[in-house]
């Protein structure tokens, strides 16, 4: 029997995550705020979604939905880089949120190296 999804180390990783993103949420530019910091915000949120889903599935079914998993989070990194590039966020805060982001993808590539095939 598998640990109830609440219970998994990148559960609790990607939780964080958004706490972190949004704590940043109040110092973002209001032009900002509503437009590429909530597509991040909302990245983060479905993979938490994803996850979860995820964790219901037997190991024979999973292997897709965590390539599924792998893809929001390579989406979210490019829309990190791109809150930096456009001064939404400042350096520090990208470097927060990027080794976060790099912990989740080496959790992610675990898994997916330990699903049956």
């Amino acid at each position: 029997m598998s640990r109830p999804v609440l219970d998994i180390p990148i559960f609790h990783k990607i939780y964080d995550l958004y706490k972190l993103l949004h704590s940043y949420h109040s110092r973002i530019p209001k032009s900002e705020r509503y437009t590429i910091w909530q597509k991040c915000e909302n990245a983060t949120l479905a993979l938490l979604e994803a996850l979860i889903e995820t964790s219901h599935y037997p190991d024979d079914k999973r292997l897709h939905l965590l390539y599924i998993i792998s893809n929001k989070l390579d989406l979210l990194k490019v829309l990190m880089r791109l809150a930096k590039d456009t001064r939404t966020i400042d350096s520090q805060q990208y470097l927060a949120v990027q080794v976060i982001i790099q912990e989740i993808g080496k959790m992610v590539g675990g898994w997916i190296k330990s699903v049956p095939r």
